[in-house]
């Protein structure tokens, strides 16, 4: 079954907030750190958010993170 766009960036969502606080970073500390704001940062994080961005900004939150970008497309139910 094909998972829709917003599904997919809900997927990632959860990702980059598991991620984000399993490296002890709080929304501030990881904006600060790849440059961008608290509040993109967040919306970005929402549970129900769709917001797009673009691949620049999901790389650089990877290598914030020291994540390889892979894991934030990889389903939750597999990312074990």
């Amino acid at each position: 079954m094909k998972t829709s766009y917003d599904e997919r960036y809900r997927q990632i969502a959860k990702k980059i907030a598991y991620y984000r606080m399993k490296r002890g970073f709080s929304q501030d500390e990881l904006a600060d750190k790849i440059n961008i704001s608290k509040s993109y940062l967040s919306k970005i994080e929402a549970p129900n958010s769709t917001k797009a961005y673009s691949l620049d900004v999901l790389f650089a939150i990877a290598d914030g993170l020291d994540v390889d970008i892979i894991k934030f497309f990889i389903p939750i139910e597999e990312n074990k």
